[in-house]
C-alpha cells in the first residue's frame, strides 16, 4: 500500500518535469538559438554560461524523469516494489549533485548578468514573450524588465520544488514509523534536501550580492576581478575594516581571493596562500601572505569577529577546493586553516625572487619544506626551504647565457646561500667537490677539469672565500708538474715543493705565484742544485751544483736563446764521493708543512660534527654525501635528482651507528667494528678515510710518486691514523652522553699510541699502501737492485755449498731433510734445506700490516730454531753468530722482491713500544742479512766445478 506522500511526490515530479520542459522551450532554447554569435569576449563568455546552464537543465530534467519513473512503478506495483527503490531515497546523493550543478550554472549566469545581456540584444522578441513567461511565475510585476523575468523564471520553480521535496519527505518520515527498514534512507534524503535549501539560499544571495558589486566598481577593477565562478563573501562597505600598513579604500573578500582596492589599484591575495595569525589584539588580527603582511582593524569587536571568521572559513573552503555544504563554515574539519600547505605561487615584488615561481610546501606565508623554484631565465632550484630561504640540501641549475649549458650545484644551503658540503658541475666541464660558506668555496675541496679540457688541471686542498688558500696540491697535466705547498689569494704563496714528470724536484719559497729567494733542486740522477730559478725550473743567478760523484760546481748560472745552460764558476773535483744514502734519499717538505696542520680542512668538519653531538640532519652538510658514480652525477643534472643518502634517514642511521659503537667496546669486538666502519662509505669514519685517501692519491700518485716525498707521505699516514682514532673517541663520548653515561677519561699519550699503532694503523694502511709502498720502492731502488743481484748469484749455489759459503757450521746442516732421487748427490740439491722457514718468510709480502709482517719474521725465526733443534736432537737457542748466516740462507732462498722497501716500511710503521724488544732484534737481524747480500763478495759467481762437482 502506497502512502499519500508518495502520490504527492509523483504529482510534484510531474509538474516539475513539465516546468523544466517549458523553461527549456520558452527560455533556454531561444537564448541559445535566436541571438547572433557575440563578437566580444564577455559576450562569448555569457553564451558559454548559457550553454552550460542548458546542459545542467537537461540533466536535471533527466534525473526528474528517472525519479518520476521510479514513483510510477512503485504506485503501480506497491507490493512488488519496495519504498527504498525510489530514486529520491536510494539515489539521493546523485539527485542532490545534479541540483547543485544546476544551481552553480544558474548563479554563474546571474553573476555575469547573462540573462539581461541576452535579453537586451533581442528586446522586441522577449517583450512578446512576457505573457508566456508569466505562466511560469507568480508574484512578479508585469512592469519589471525582461532580464529580471528570465532570472525569476529559472529560479522560482526550482526553489518551490526543493521546498516541497523537504515537506513531503518530512511527512513521509512521520508516516512510516521509527522501525521501518527505509527509515534511515528517508531521514538521509530529508537532511540532504533540507541542506540543499540552505545551500541554494546562500548561493543565490552570494550571486545577487556579487552581481550588484560589479555595478559599484570602476571598469578597471571590474575587468580584473569579474569571473563567473567568483562569489562575494564580505564587503568592507557593509562591515567597515581598516588595513595597515597597506592602504585600502575598500576590502572585498571573495571565495577565492582577498582584494584591497585603492584608487585604480587592485591588490589580490590568493586565499590558499593567506594565513591568519592566531594572536590578535582587541579589534585587530594579523594576515600573512607570501609577499605582504598586514593587519585588519575594526571599530568594534563584533566587526573584527565577522571579518576574522569569514576570512578563516573562506581560506578553509579554498584549501578544500569545493564549496562548503550546506553553508560557509559548515564544511568538513578542520575549521581552522592548516599552518603547512602545498601550493604554487609566482613572486611579483622586486628582489631575487622577482618573477620566480615556487611550487611546494609553505608555512605561515613562507616557502618551508620541500619545493621547487623556477626563474624566467631558466634558473631552477629543487630542495629544502626554511622560512622562505633555501636551507638544507638543494640542487640549483644556473643557465649560461653564452651557450646552451648549465652550472649545476648539488649542495647544502643555509639561509639562502650554499654552506656545507656540495658537488658542483660547471658549464666549463669543471667539477668541484667540497665545502662552501656564504655561497663561496671555503674549507677543503677538489676542483678538477675534464681530461679533454684545453688546460687540464686539478686542485686538491683548502679554500677561503672562493680562493685557494692554505695547504693544497695542484696538478698541471699539460706542463707535467705537481705543486705541493701553501696558497694565498688563489696564488702559490709560501713554502712549496714542485715535482715534475721527469723526476725533477724543487723546494723553495713562492710569492704571488712566482719562485723567490733561494731553493734546492734535485734531478733524476740525484744531482743537487742550491740557488735561484726561473718559473720553468731553469737555473739562474748564483748557485751550487753537487754531482752524484761528489764533484761540486759553484758560480753563476744562466741561459740564453738557443745556447742552453751556461755557467761561470769553480769546479771542485777533490771532494770525496758522498754516501749514496745521503744523496739519493734526501727528503723534501719535512718541516716546511707541519703534518698536524696539513689537512685541517678535512679533519675540521669531522671534529665539528662530533663536538656538535653528531646531529643526523647535519651529517651530509658536514661530512659530505655519497654519490654512486660520475654517471649518477651527470644524470642528476638532467633530472634534478641526486642519488645520495636521504636526509630523513640520517638521524636514525646516526643513532644506529652510536648504538652499535657502544656494543663493541672490548678489544676483539672493537677491531671488528672499526674494520666494518672504515669500509663503509656511509659511516663517519669511512667517510673520513675516503677523503684522506683522496688527498693522499692527489699528492703521491702519478707525478707525485717521487722518492724525495717518502718522508712527507710516511708522517701523513701516521697522522691520519691518529685523527681516525680521535674521531672514534669523539663518537664514543657522544654515544655515552646520549645514554646518560659518564664519559671515558682522557687517554694518556702511551695508551693512545698503543691503540693507534696496534689497532687503527693496521686497518687503515691498506687504503694508502699502494702509493706509500711505491715511494719506498723508489727510495730504496738502488739497494734493492744490489740485493736482487746478490739473490740471483746466491740462487746458483746448491743448498750444501751455499751453507758452506755462508759459514754455517756443518753440524747445523739439515741433511736429513734432503730427499735424494736415484744417482742424485747432496751437492746438487737446491731449495730443500730450511724449507719451512723459507716458505714462512715468503708470507711477509702477503700482508700490509707491519705487526703481521713482524709476526711472520718471528715465526720464521722459530722455524729455523725448530729445524736446528731437530737436527741436533735437542732444543737449541741460536746465538747471533749462528743465526745470521742461517737467516741469510733463508732470505736468499725466499727470493723476496724489494726486501729493502719492505724492511724500511716495517721499521717506519712499527709501534715504538717494540723498540728494543724481540721484534726490533729480529728486524735488525733481517736488515743485517739484507746489507750482507748487497756486498761485493756476494756477487761473485760460483765456478762450474763448484756448482756441479761434489764436495
Amino acid at each position: 500500500m502506497c502512502s499519500p506522500e508518495e502520490a504527492a511526490l509523483l504529482r510534484l515530479e510531474e509538474v516539475f518535469s513539465a516546468t523544466l520542459a517549458r523553461i527549456n522551450s520558452l527560455v533556454l532554447q531561444p537564448l541559445l538559438t535566436a541571438a547572433p554569435e557575440p563578437s566580444d569576449p564577455r559576450g562569448r563568455e555569457c553564451l558559454q554560461l548559457l550553454q552550460q546552464l542548458h546542459m545542467s537543465s537537461q540533466q536535471l530534467w533527466e534525473v526528474t524523469e528517472e525519479s518520476l519513473h521510479s514513483l510510477r512503478e512503485r504506485l503501480r506495483h506497491p507490493d512488488a516494489i519496495r519504498l527504498e527503490s525510489l530514486l529520491l531515497l536510494h539515489g539521493a546523493d546523485h539527485v542532490l549533485q545534479v541540483h547543485m550543478e544546476y544551481i552553480e550554472s544558474y548563479t554563474s549566469c546571474v553573476v555575469m548578468q547573462a540573462f539581461q545581456k541576452a535579453a537586451k540584444k533581442r528586446s522586441e522578441y522577449w517583450r512578446g514573450q512576457r505573457k508566456a513567461l508569466r505562466q511560469l511565475l507568480w508574484g512578479v510585476s508585469s512592469e519589471g524588465s525582461v532580464g529580471t523575468a528570465l532570472v525569476q523564471a529559472l529560479r522560482q520553480p526550482l526553489t518551490h520544488h526543493v521546498q516541497q521535496y523537504v515537506l513531503l519527505l518530512l511527512s513521509l518520515g512521520d508516516t512510516i514509523g521509527e522501525r521501518h527498514p527505509t527509515r534511515e534512507l528517508v531521514v538521509h534524503a530529508t537532511t540532504l534536501f533540507g541542506n540543499l535549501q540552505s545551500f541554494m539560499r546562500q548561493a543565490l544571495d552570494q550571486a545577487t550580492a556579487t552581481q550588484e558589486l560589479w555595478h559599484t566598481l570602476g571598469s578597471r577593477p571590474r575587468d580584473a576581478l569579474c569571473t563567473p565562478a567568483r562569489r562575494l563573501l564580505q564587503d568592507s562597505q557593509d562591515v567597515p575594516v581598516t588595513v595597515t600598513p597597506l592602504r585600502a579604500e575598500r576590502v572585498l573578500l571573495f571565495d577565492d581571493v582577498l582584494v584591497l582596492l585603492q584608487g585604480h589599484s587592485v591588490h589580490t591575495f590568493d586565499l590558499k596562500l593567506v594565513w591568519l595569525d592566531s594572536e590578535q589584539d582587541g579589534c585587530t588580527f594579523h594576515l600573512l601572505t607570501p609577499e605582504e603582511e598586514f593587519f585588519f582593524s575594526s571599530k568594534d569587536p563584533q566587526g573584527q569577529v565577522v571579518w576574522q571568521w569569514k576570512v578563516t572559513q573562506a581560506v578553509c573552503q579554498a584549501l578544500r577546493g569545493k564549496k562548503d555544504f550546506p553553508v560557509l563554515g559548515a564544511g568538513l574539519e578542520p575549521s581552522k586553516p592548516p599552518i603547512c600547505r602545498s601550493m604554487a605561487y609566482t613572486f611579483l615584488a622586486e628582489g631575487r625572487l622577482c618573477q620566480a615561481t615556487y611550487e611546494g610546501e609553505w608555512c605561515r606565508g613562507r616557502p618551508h619544506g620541500k619545493g621547487t623554484l623556477k626563474w624566467p631565465d631558466g634558473q631552477n632550484h629543487v630542495g629544502n626551504f626554511c622560512q622562505g630561504l633555501e636551507h638544507g640540501f638543494g640542487i640549483r641549475l644556473v643557465p649560461r647565457a653564452s651557450e646552451d649549458k648549465f652550472d649545476c650545484y648539488k649542495c647544502h644551503w643555509r639561509e639562502g646561500s650554499m654552506c656545507g658540503y656540495g658537488i658542483c658541475e660547471y658549464s666549463t666541464d669543471e667539477v668541484y667537490k667540497g665545502y662552501f660558506q656564504a655561497g663561496l668555496r671555503h674549507g677543503f675541496g677538489v676542483l678538477k677539469s675534464v681530461l679533454q679540457a684545453p688546460q687540464h688541471c686539478k686542485y686538491t686542498g683548502h679554500w677561503e672565500r672562493g680562493q685557494r688558500s692554505g695547504y693544497g696540491i695542484e696538478e698541471d697535466s699539460d706542463r707535467g708538474e705537481r705543486y705541493i705547498g701553501t696558497w694565498q689569494a688563489d696564488q702559490r704563496h709560501g713554502p712549496g715543493v714542485m715535482v715534475t714528470q721527469a723526476g725533477v724536484c724543487y723546494q723553495g719559497t713562492f710569492q704571488a705565484d712566482k719562485m723567490v729567494g733561494p731553493g734546492i733542486l734535485l734531478s733524476e740522477d740525484d744531482s743537487l742544485y742550491e740557488g735561484t730559478f726561473t718559473r720553468d725550473l731553469t737555473l739562474t743567478g748564483k748557485g751550487k751544483v753537487t754531482f752524484p760523484n761528489g764533484f761540486t760546481l759553484e758560480g753563476s748560472f744562466g741561459s740564453g736563446a738557443g745556447r742552453g745552460l751556461h755557467t761561470q764558476g769553480v769546479l771542485d773535483t777533490a771532494a770525496l764521493p758522498p754516501d749514496p744514502s745521503s744523496t739519493c734519499k734526501r727528503q723534501l717538505g719535512l718541516g716546511a708543512f707541519p703534518v698536524e696542520s696539513r689537512w685541517q680542512g678535512v679533519y675540521g668538519p669531522f671534529r665539528d660534527f662530533v663536538h656538535a653531538g653528531c646531529p643526523g640532519d647535519l651529517q651530509e652538510a658536514m661530512l659530505g654525501f655519497h654519490v654512486q658514480s660520475s654517471r649518477e652525477l651527470r644524470k642528476s643534472q638532467e633530472y634534478l635528482c641526486c642519488e645520495r643518502t636521504q636526509l630523513d634517514d640520517n638521524a636514525g642511521r646516526m643513532d644506529d651507528v652510536l648504538e652499535e659503537l657502544l656494543q663493541h667496546r672490548d678489544p676483539e669486538a672493537l677491531q671488528q667494528y672499526l674494520r666494518k666502519a672504515l669500509s663503509s662509505s656511509l659511516h663517519p669514519l669511512g667517510k673520513l678515510l675516503r677523503t684522506l685517501m683522496l688527498t693522499f692519491q692527489a699528492t703521491y700518485a702519478g707525478i707525485g710518486a717521487n722518492k724525495h716525498l717518502q718522508g712527507l707521505a710516511q708522517e701523513e699516514v701516521k697522522q691520519h691514523a691518529q685523527e681516525l682514532w680521535a674521531t672514534y673517541r669523539g663518537l664514543l663520548q657522544v654515544a655515552l652522553q646520549r645514554k646518560g653515561q659518564a664519559p671515558e677519561e682522557e687517554e694518556d699519550t702511551e695508551t693512545r699510541d698503543l691503540q693507534v699503532h696496534g689497532l687503527v694503523l693496521p686497518l687503515m694502511l691498506p687504503s694508502f699502501y699502494s702509493e706509500l709502498f711505491t715511494l719506498y720502492l723508489l727510495l730504496h731502488e738502488r739497494e734493492d737492485s744490489l740485493y736482487s743481484q746478490g739473490i740471483t748469484n746466491l740462487s746458483l749455489f746448491p743448498d750444501t755449498k751455499l751453507l758452506e759459503f755462508l759459514d754455517v757450521q756443518k753440524h747445523l746442516w739439515p741433511l736429513k731433510d734432503l730427499t735424494l732421487t736415484t744417482n742424485q748427490r747432496h751437492s746438487l740439491v737446491r731449495d730443500k734445506c730450511f724449507l719451512s722457514a723459507t716458505e714462512c718468510l715468503q708470507k711477509i709480502i702477503t700482508t700490509v700490516d707491519p705487526r703481521e709482517k713482524l709476526e711472520v719474521l718471528e715465526r720464521t725465526y722459530g722455524e729455523i730454531e725448530a729445524t736446528v733443534s731437530r737436527v741436533l736432537g735437542q732444543e737449541h737457542k741460536l746465538p747471533m753468530d749462528d743465526l745470521l748466516p742461517l737467516l741469510i740462507y733463508v732470505v736468499s732462498r725466499a727470493r723476496i722482491q724489494h726486501l729493502g722497501a719492505e724492511i724500511h716500511l716495517i721499521r717506519d710503521m712499527m709501534d715504538s713500544l717494540h723498540t728494543g724488544g724481540l721484534y726490533d732484534f729480529l728486524l735488525t737481524a733481517l736488515e743485517s742479512c739484507y746489507e750482507h747480500i748487497q756486498k761485493e763478495d756476494m756477487h761473485r759467481l760460483p765456478s762450474r766445478r763448484d756448482s756441479g762437482e761434489p764436495w
